[in-house]
């Protein structure tokens, strides 16, 4: 009887060693890569757009399809700081220079994307900051593997994300 039990565990361990561990590592190995796909893809995005001082419907579309490629589905928010150009009662406008702080105002991804649809592009000004920021929402075959294996639950875990922002450099017209 103990014969038995044993080999049905050493079965069990043999399964686990030969079909789960090469799985999850070919899996892991997908997910890097994807990794890899979504951060190069965000910062072309947003260095292009920040060079060029506009946003355009085909560098969306292209940062859209290039994402899609990995096989899992994202969540891509978009943020623009435009800086406000009601300069404070302190300025010095023969030197050009204003005295005091820089006062932001924040354009989201729903207002980014409505411009770009109705008009083709969106435009920002130098001295805007403009940042992306990617995370998957589907459950890749990797995190499947390791919740069972290591109990990881929740909707909030996401293992690809890819972040970039900087200031734009050039003023952008439609």
């Amino acid at each position: 009887m103990s014969d038995t039990v044993i080999t049905i565990i050493a079965i069990f361990l043999a399964a686990i060693l030969m079909f789960i561990f090469p799985l999850l590592s070919v899996s892991e190995r997908s997910d890097d890569i994807s990794q890899l796909t979504v951060q190069t893809a965000t910062t072309e995005f947003v260095d292009n757009s920040r060079a060029v001082g506009k946003i355009t419907m085909d560098n969306y579309s292209d940062l859209v399809s290039t994402v899609s490629a990995t096989g899992n589905t994202y969540d891509i928010e978009m943020e623009i700081k435009v800086l406000d150009e009601n300069v404070g009662k302190k300025s010095a406008w023969t030197q050009g220079v204003v005295i005091g702080e820089n006062v932001y105002y924040s354009i989201y991804t729903s207002q980014i994307v409505e411009e770009i649809e109705k008009n083709g592009s969106y435009a920002m000004k130098e001295g805007d900051i403009f940042s992306v920021s990617v995370k998957n929402t589907n459950k890749t075959l990797s995190q499947s593997i390791r919740s069972v294996f290591y109990s990881i639950s929740g909707s909030d875990i996401y293992s690809i994300a890819a972040q970039h922002s900087g200031v734009v450099t050039a003023n952008g017209t439609y």
